[in-house]
């Protein structure tokens, strides 16, 4: 079969990359050169005497501005791998902090459940062999290899111990899972007991990644609060990607790609968000939060409708159809430059929302039919089509609306990941 013939069977489109002149590249990738530079030397495949196994992100929210303050605290942290693997490595983030960020201890352990770890699973992290790190303000820290193995689905623990004050943190808000906080050092305590608040944010952890046996690949899926899980049931798993992560975990045959989940609540494409928390621009984090993955082959992009709902476009001025596609594009570039597939997802309607105006759902339309005839994507998810409701195509299908008509319940995040064709990623 040719593969102009493979695209077509698989819903995929011949590759059709626009090249950049070097300055352009260097102009588009300078925040995110040392990400990159990590990221492209840690996915590498190699062998050893278990045979071949390929560097893979397993788990990694996107982080944001504007935490909260720490001090003498042990933050305890729950991470859902997407994959199987060994030799495990963790990310700590300072990137949008204004201070260095000094850690004493970290730990990672296998969940028992809630805040308490499996007896015996404890392991300490190191950094360059150091169980101290300290990070400086906008930077971020890989550590070296640790000796346990997680499985698909599985949950581990990730303990850090600051024992002085942060200032404001580098978190990711929207968890939609538990994170336990204790006063003084508990990093290697089995027990919760110590562990007497609770929050549903990340702080600081920004990544799993890991040594897969099956595995060949990373699909990044990036976006806004849909993709984040707002409105999902936490401690579920319950996000799109999560759902498509099982899927990819189900077969017929072993994992071929992990899944990790790029959205933050409330981001934009073109503009940043006065609300600190949510985020800079998907023009300014893409090459970070998405490019920079161990491992990254495929990034579902499936985000725009907070540029339409606020009608922000760029310099502040109103949003046009033709705005919103010029940053997609600029985005997809930017991934071929990388050597990424970029899969377009059609923005689901929102009938109902306060974003909706006739005005705001006219844009919505133009550029979904551009995402789906436009042929800049390597492929397309019509989510449009899965999600909206058959009586009213303006809205959200009822069985599958949260209550507010623009995020899904834990249904439609399931109708969505089940929307997917596998075909479109590479494994």
């Amino acid at each position: 079969m040719s593969p102009n013939k493979e695209y077509a069977a698989a819903g995929r489109r011949p590759r059709r990359r626009t090249l950049l002149t070097v300055a352009g590249a260097l102009t588009g990738m300078a925040l995110t050169v040392a990400a990159l530079s990590t990221a492209n030397a840690a996915s590498a495949t190699t062998s050893s005497s278990s045979g071949r196994t390929t560097r893979v992100s397993a788990w990694s929210p996107s982080m944001t501005t504007g935490g909260p303050s720490f001090s003498n605290q042990t933050i305890r942290m729950v991470v859902h791998s997407s994959v199987a693997g060994t030799g495990a490595r963790i990310t700590l983030s300072n990137r949008y902090s204004t201070t260095p960020l000094d850690l004493t201890e970290v730990d990672v352990a296998v969940q028992a459940s809630g805040g308490a770890a499996t007896r015996g699973t404890i392991r300490n992290v190191t950094f360059g062999g150091s169980r101290h790190v300290t990070i400086p303000a906008g930077e971020e820290a890989v550590s070296d290899v640790v000796p346990i193995s997680v499985s698909a689905g599985e949950n581990l623990l990730v303990s850090l111990y600051v024992p002085g004050t942060t200032g404001m943190s580098t978190w990711h808000s929207d968890a939609f899972d538990t994170t336990y906080t204790a006063f003084g050092n508990h990093t290697g305590d089995d027990s919760a007991a110590a562990f007497g608040s609770t929050t549903t944010s990340w702080y600081y952890l920004a990544g799993l990644d890991v040594l897969s046996s099956t595995a060949r690949g990373t699909v990044v899926a990036f976006g806004d609060s849909i993709t984040d899980g707002y409105h999902s049931s936490t401690g579920t798993y319950t996000r799109w990607p999560d759902f498509l992560g099982r899927r990819l975990g189900a077969g017929p045959g072993p994992q071929k790609l992990s899944v990790v989940d790029a959205g933050i609540g409330g981001n934009r494409v073109l503009t940043d968000v006065p609300n600190l928390w949510q985020g800079v621009r998907a023009l300014k984090r893409f090459g970070h939060d998405a490019l920079g993955q161990p491992g990254v082959k495929d990034v579902i992009l499936f985000q725009g409708i907070n540029d339409i709902g606020n009608n922000a476009g760029p310099d502040g001025g109103p949003l046009s159809a033709q705005d919103l596609i010029d940053g997609y594009r600029t985005l997809i570039d930017e991934a071929h430059a990388a050597h990424v597939d970029v899969i377009g997802a059609t923005l689901m309607p929102d009938q109902g929302n306060g974003y909706y105006t006739p005005d705001a759902e006219a844009i919505r339309q133009s550029v979904n039919q551009w995402i789906r005839t436009g042929g800049a994507f390597d492929g397309v998810i019509d989510f449009d089509k899965t999600m909206r409701d058959p009586a009213n195509p303006a809205a959200l299908n009822p069985a599958y609306d949260s209550g507010d008509h623009i995020h899904p319940n834990d249904a439609g995040m399931k109708a969505m990941a089940d929307a997917i064709d596998l075909r479109l990623l590479r494994s």
